[in-house]
């Protein structure tokens, strides 16, 4: 099928092409909005969000990737700071000597194979509606309407929110919303060595080396390879909606590979 998709792109006209995409990109969303809108898991999750507008007004926080940088950054330092974390990063709560004081995950893939350990988690976690039956409801699970389409940084985490390439876009939608000042990223390494194209789903033989953990993405585990051009765009699109507001994005991550948001000493900080 994707033969057949990339032959019919590679003969159809680029103008006809990307009309076509978005017409469907358009329905797609539409046959979403229904239950994203109404469902009561939804209704229940778009009044807790609406509760967390602007309640870390002027504050700062942390998204804390999950790259291999954050072995080399003294994580403990943040025990008292607000933080975001993301997908496997319980994996590192023992060595922190903290768990994040909140949590996202938006890959289905993730959230399929990692149900359990997320469900067990005590923060108030957000997670793609797109994965609801994947993981059922919980105390303090919210369920985010995120899109894989329709470019756009969200300042309203109730509405549909765009996953720009990365979960890492939707905590920087979710920390807007939420009022945060000033952001600051670590382990957020932008860089990787598995190789291939963006997006497709492969299964690990091994050790995982592109993130904190071995066991990160460890042998068996499925996942999709990165889309680093479009995490690009969707970060320049963060960073002109903090800067438009006021606000700040800032890069304190060692040694990272990413060159959008301006560049700080972790130690710095404190």
């Amino acid at each position: 099928m994707t033969d057949l998709k990339e032959t019919v792109k590679n003969l159809t006209p680029q103008p006809l092409w990307s009309a076509a995409r978005n017409t469907w990109n358009s329905f797609q969303n539409l046959l979403l909005w229904p239950a994203a809108t109404f469902h009561p898991w939804r209704r229940a999750s778009v009044r807790q969000l609406a509760s967390l507008r602007d309640r870390h007004r002027g504050q700062r926080c942390f998204i804390i990737g999950n790259g291999p940088s954050l072995k080399r950054t003294d994580l403990r330092r943040l025990a008292n700071e607000v933080t975001f974390g993301m997908n496997r990063i319980y994996l590192g709560f023992p060595e922190m000597g903290f768990e994040t004081t909140y949590f996202l995950a938006i890959n289905s893939l993730v959230i399929e194979q990692c149900a359990a350990d997320i469900r067990a988690l005590r923060m108030p976690r957000f997670i793609s509606w797109r994965s609801h039956k994947l993981i059922g409801t919980a105390p303090d699970l919210n369920f985010l309407h995120t899109t894989y389409t329709v470019p756009a940084f969200a300042r309203n985490a109730c509405g549909r929110m765009w996953e720009g390439g990365t979960v890492t876009y939707i905590a920087l939608q979710l920390a807007y919303h939420m009022g945060f000042e000033q952001v600051i990223l670590i382990g957020v390494d932008h860089s990787y060595s598995a190789q291939g194209k963006p997006n497709v789903t492969v299964v690990s033989q091994g050790e995982d080396h592109d993130h904190f953990h071995a066991n990160y993405f460890g042998k068996g585990f499925r996942w999709q390879l990165p889309d680093l051009e479009t995490s690009e765009r969707s970060y320049h699109m963060a960073r002109q909606a903090y800067a438009a507001a006021g606000r700040q994005v800032l890069d304190a991550t060692i040694g990272g590979h990413l060159t959008v948001f301006p560049k700080v000493e972790y130690d710095s900080l404190f």
